[in-house]
């Protein structure tokens, strides 16, 4: 049964009409949080499966280490071009239809990895990197939850999520080591016995459900619902009368294309920092997060079947990291707490890639820290560029900065292939994933943190009396 959406009034203003935005109850939260964790920890499952298997998919096709580098470059340019065109698309399809889509593409994406024939050389490349590329879409899901979550977070009953929103959507971005933990562990598991294109048919069944589970329960934000309504009303030459609706309601209108609001004075200093921090910074996640099990066989000499246990420890220790930054990001400020922590991080991988690393436990324990900063300040950096942007092109914003993640990849994969292959793994990890991650921490000082939206938001008292 579809979840009944409150009506948005969407009647003709008036001057200096104040408006308020129809509150998401307290179930319609639950509901939302809960299947935007599930979304994303799907779509990344299946992202993870890539760099898990790609090990023994490099026996399989028959890739020396630097081809397999390589081809995951090259499919990082792919996925790079389907990014950059999904911001776009949310922005206009909404919310709720644009995490149809990207947890839609991600199941079919999996299923056509698994048909992918192996004895047809350049062919067969071909095709992987063609397939994998839109494995984009379910990379760009995180995009959609930052955007659908802060929107429902800005209206919601729920008191303690409106209150606390870092530490609240903290738990959704967890889905990244969540996904690579399902990753490792089914990997664990089946790898021996069915090989690595059962695993990724496995990850098509919990896709379609997510999306059969989105088009039935899943409501639209009232905060598209106006956007929809006033880009309407500005196509039908109405261009006043939307301009009042959007005051009424304590927002501004603007008939700018999404793709050329980001790059305005106002929002372009945030547009270019968060780009270049993104860029860097995935090289460290490339090579420590998609590739970690071929870093701890290469560099630290480990067998591939203790990779997988390593990395599900690992990975489990990493979700704490969301939280932990989810939380902090809330008290002392979402920049403070990302800066922080991408520092952290590199000094974590120096020590995890040093002769100071010379054990399991300490391997773990590094590598665990490392990832713990890492990828745990995702869940600042994903609200922080949400609260950033207009509800016209918070979409567009997040989603385009986070397909500069895949030239971080691409440049990050060129660098450590070359490196690799002069001089070892653990030396080109250090250099351009470690190095890569530090210059990140940097970046993001540059950062300028944006006010909330006037009227986004209901004071508790008005919250109240509208329950009443």
């Amino acid at each position: 049964m579809k979840l009944k959406s409150p009506t948005l009034d969407l009647t003709a203003a008036t001057v200096n009409e104040k408006r308020r935005f129809p509150a998401f109850t307290v179930k319609q939260t639950r509901t939302a949080t809960i299947l935007a964790l599930l979304a994303w920890t799907v779509a990344v499952f299946d992202y993870g499966l890539f760099g898990t298997l790609l090990p023994a998919m490099q026996e399989s096709f028959g890739w020396t280490a630097p081809e397999a580098y390589a081809i995951n470059t090259w499919i990082a340019v792919g996925t790079a071009i389907v990014c950059f065109g999904v911001g776009p698309v949310i922005d206009r399809l909404g919310r709720r239809k644009g995490m149809m889509v990207t947890v839609g593409g991600t199941a079919i994406v999996s299923g056509l990895t698994a048909i992918i024939p192996t004895g047809m050389a350049f062919l067969s490349s071909g095709l992987l990197v063609i397939v994998r590329s839109f494995g984009g879409l379910g990379f760009s899901e995180q995009a959609v939850n930052a955007t659908y979550m802060n929107e429902v977070y800005q209206v919601t009953e729920d008191e303690k999520k409106r209150k606390r929103p870092g530490l609240s959507y903290s738990f959704i971005q967890g889905g990244w080591p969540l996904g690579f933990l399902l990753a490792s562990a089914l990997a664990l598991a089946f790898l021996p016995t069915f090989g690595w294109r059962a695993l990724y048919l496995m990850a098509t069944i919990p896709a379609a459900l997510i999306v059969w589970a989105i088009a039935r329960k899943l409501k639209e934000t009232p905060q598209f619902e106006l956007h929809s309504e006033l880009t309407r009303l500005e196509k039908a030459g109405r261009t006043e009368e939307a301009h009042l609706l959007a005051g009424s309601y304590g927002v501004e209108h603007s008939s700018t294309t999404p793709l050329k609001l980001i790059w305005q004075p106002h929002l372009r200093r945030n547009t270019i920092v968060f780009s270049l921090a993104w860029i860097f910074n995935f090289m460290g996640i490339m090579i420590f997060s998609i590739l970690g099990s071929s870093v701890l066989k290469n560099a630290k000499g480990v067998e591939l079947s203790d990779a997988f246990w390593m990395l599900i420890v690992i990975n489990a220790l990493a979700y704490f990291g969301y939280v932990f930054h989810g939380w902090l990001g809330d008290k002392i400020g979402r920049k403070r707490t990302i800066i922080s922590g991408w520092i952290l991080a590199s000094v974590a991988f120096t020590i995890m890639l040093s002769p100071l690393a010379n054990s399991p436990v300490t391997i773990v324990a590094s590598f665990g820290a490392g990832l713990f900063f890492l990828v745990g300040p995702y869940a600042a950096i994903q609200y922080f560029m949400a609260e950033c942007y207009p509800v016209s092109c918070r979409a567009t914003g997040t989603a385009f900065i986070g397909a500069m993640s895949q030239p971080g990849i691409v440049i990050g994969g060129a660098l450590f292939t070359a490196v690799a292959a002069g001089a070892n793994t653990g030396t080109a990890a250090l250099w351009v994933g470690a190095l890569g991650t530090l210059i990140s921490g940097v970046l993001m000082i540059a950062a300028k943190p944006m006010a909330e939206a006037p009227l986004a938001i209901e004071s508790e008292n008005e919250l109240k009396a509208q329950r009443a």
